[in-house]
């Protein structure tokens, strides 16, 4: 009986334990959620408030709402800067800089971001290179488009593109242009939107990414074939030496990465919203695979890549911030886009560009034309046509480099079954699409806020949009 009477106990107490090291971890975790999403709230506040010059008002109301509105915000218009605070949680902050956008200060201190640098040089390219680039988008009229376009197909399109058909699940399109043979032939935005209005691409970005590293392919300065040198990685014996600039572009790393979003602690939020060096936080993950072996989607790949081009501009970071700029916005017009970085002043290329429908739209013709970009070769030969490629470990071909396609030719798995084989795309958080169109000449963006994304039809938007300009010739590329 006495024997029992201890074994009990000492189930008790094992249980005991069990119980309380669960509430820890619970509480714990809880935590990290809280602090994750006052994180959220300053620098998505941040960005709408300086880069897009949205009003509070009108962020609070439909990008914060929700259990969002729980949290305080202070916005400090003389300092640009936000700052957060929930009880019993450390109190975040982000700060605004020109041309840099917001950077979550993530325990840094704002005196060392600001010391970081100063200002980047604005737009440097001349007013005559911009007004050409600008012309490439020259809108046509409603009474004087193509012959082959009908703008009441279009209008219809538009109109779908903007309704709400379930309350419970709003799509809130904000932003779509539509571009035909380089020019804008449909165009709209939700109310407190316009053409001015500079708007997230998040994953978008990556495909931005993509840009800057061909550019830098085309220098001579990187390889995209030969394993990178990290020197994170240059441990003796460490097999992430093997890894290639390729298989970063093509999400086949074989890095460990939890990408899941939303209100949950995973790798691609404490990356984004917790730590200061979002390169160094993907660096130093272990591999799960053989470099090349598996795809696995992860924008800790991206901030990678973003650590790369910095070191290939041999040290100086005004050289790097200024870097897409010079080679990249302003050859093609792009004067809205702001890249931002976190707080080491690395572009967090994963996630964070703000740019206008019009200048996101610049960036899709700029590889319908094959990187040919105010007749001037941004790209090098081949680049797009490698990016558009479904690299051979992407699931039933879906992705290339740094670009979603619609799958490997000849198979019936595109992800868009109406659209044409050629159809590539970047896609990014919330429903962000530049969707490219090769044989039909066509490049169309939507931006909006939709939280789920099966209330967004994407597919039969552009497919509207295709039935609006009706080209005879391209109907066998589907």
């Amino acid at each position: 009986m006495v024997m029992v009477m201890i074994s009990r106990r000492k189930i008790l107490r094992i249980l005991g334990i069990i119980v309380f090291a669960l509430l820890v971890y619970v509480f714990y975790y809880c935590w990290q959620v809280v602090t994750i999403g006052t994180a959220y709230k300053a620098k998505i506040l941040c960005s709408s408030v300086f880069i897009s010059k949205r009003s509070p008002q009108d962020i609070m109301r439909e990008d914060l709402a929700g259990i969002m509105s729980i949290i305080k915000a202070d916005i400090d218009f003389k300092s640009k800067s936000v700052t957060t605070s929930f009880p019993g949680v450390p109190r975040q902050c982000a700060i605004f800089r020109n041309n840099l956008g917001c950077t979550s200060l993530a325990g840094v201190s704002d005196t060392e971001i600001l010391s970081q640098s100063g200002d980047i040089e604005g737009s440097s390219s001349s007013s005559s290179s911009r007004m050409r680039a600008n012309a490439d988008l020259k809108a046509f009229t409603e009474g004087n488009l193509p012959q082959e376009v009908s703008s009441g197909k279009l209008n219809e399109a538009l109109d779908k593109a903007f309704s709400e058909k379930d309350p419970d699940n709003p799509i809130r399109t904000r932003a779509v242009v539509v571009v035909y043979h380089g020019q804008i032939i449909a165009e709209r935005y939700a109310p407190g939107f316009s053409a001015d209005t500079a708007l997230p691409g998040w994953s978008m970005t990556k495909s931005i990414i993509n840009a800057l590293v061909g550019i830098l392919v085309m220098q001579g300065e990187i390889s995209i074939d030969q394993p990178v040198r990290m020197a994170e990685w240059s441990g003796a014996g460490d097999p992430r030496k093997a890894i290639t600039l390729d298989q970063l572009l093509r999400m086949s790393s074989g890095l460990t990465f939890d990408e899941r979003s939303g209100p949950v602690v995973s790798d691609v939020n404490r990356m984004l919203l917790r730590s200061r060096d979002t390169a160094a936080y993907a660096l130093a993950k272990p591999l799960r695979h053989k470099p090349g072996s598996y795809w696995h989607y992860s924008s800790g790949t991206t901030n990678i890549i973003s650590q790369i081009i910095r070191e290939s501009m041999g040290g100086s970071i005004a050289d790097y911030h200024s870097f897409p700029r010079k080679a990249l916005f302003d050859k093609i017009g792009m004067d809205s886009a702001v890249m931002e970085v976190d707080a080491a002043g690395t572009f967090v290329g994963s996630s964070f560009m703000y740019a206008t429908a019009r200048d996101w739209a610049r960036f899709g013709q700029l590889y319908l034309q094959d990187g040919l970009g105010n007749g001037e070769r941004i790209l090098p030969s081949g680049w797009v046509s490698y990016s558009a490629t479904p690299g051979p470990m992407a699931p039933q071909g879906r992705y290339g480099a740094h670009f979603w396609t619609n799958g490997r030719h000849g198979t019936g798995e595109r992800p868009f079954k109406s659209l044409p084989a050629d159809t590539f795309y970047a896609s990014g958080y919330e429903g962000q699409f530049i969707i490219i169109i090769p044989s039909c000449n066509l490049v169309v963006v939507r931006l909006g806020l939709t939280k789920n994304l099966k209330a967004l039809d994407m597919e039969s938007f552009v497919s509207d949009v295709l039935a609006a300009v009706s080209i005879t010739e391209n109907r066998s590329s589907r």
